[in-house]
């Protein structure tokens, strides 16, 4: 039986001001305060996990530790079918620029993997997922982990001003626009981020403010 939640403070184990205004979104109906782990000073941890949960769970460790309070964190990522999975956990890798990360810069990456891809290989699938772990730590070293996912595939040129990161080019499954052209609210009700917090709510926040 998963551990339940039952503190007044949460911190959000990120630097990512997109993920920290979604994740703080998903958490108003509990009505928890959530602080972001840049605010209370603490640093980044190398992200040396092989999977997804496994870079959750150290990030989540790392500000629980550190802090004496619970930390919830994120790892999440594209994986590209036609590019054998990448750049999965390395997504925020792929728009690393001299000047910062760049997702634009990514996101013509990944179109040029593919095009590649394709004259190597003629006509490729254009599927892909985005993938989303997040992983609840407390500060004695317990923690729970939660997996989602939302299936897709990628369009080109970019689409949207909204969401961060890839969501210009992820067309979810049956849907017409991109993630980046979705108002935050309908992309919460079926995102990857929303999959696995609804697992963690079920697990963890059933009872929370009961």
């Amino acid at each position: 039986m998963a551990r339940p939640f039952d503190q007044p403070k949460l911190i959000v184990a990120s630097h990512n001001k997109g993920k920290l205004v979604e994740i703080a979104e998903l958490l108003t109906r509990f009505e928890v305060e959530t602080v972001g782990a840049d605010a209370l000073g603490l640093p980044e941890p190398e992200e040396i996990g092989e999977t997804f949960i496994a870079n959750a769970e150290l990030k989540a460790l790392a500000s629980a530790t550190k802090a004496g309070l619970p930390a919830l964190a994120d790892d999440s990522g594209l994986a590209v079918d036609a590019l054998d999975g990448a750049p999965g956990i390395y997504s925020a890798r792929w728009a690393e620029t001299a000047n910062g990360r760049d997702f634009d810069f990514a996101m013509h990456k990944i179109e040029m993997a593919l095009n590649q891809a394709q004259s190597q290989n003629g006509d490729i699938a254009r599927t892909a997922r985005f993938i989303c772990a997040l992983s609840l730590a407390w500060p004695d070293g317990h923690v729970e982990s939660f997996e989602g996912k939302v299936e897709g595939s990628l369009v080109w040129p970019m689409r949207g001003k909204n969401g961060f990161g890839y969501d210009p080019v992820f067309l979810p499954l049956g849907g017409d626009m991109t993630f980046g052209e979705m108002e935050p609210a309908a992309k919460h009700a079926m995102s990857h981020r929303a999959d696995a917090f609804s697992q963690l709510v079920e697990a963890c926040f059933a009872g929370y403010g009961a």
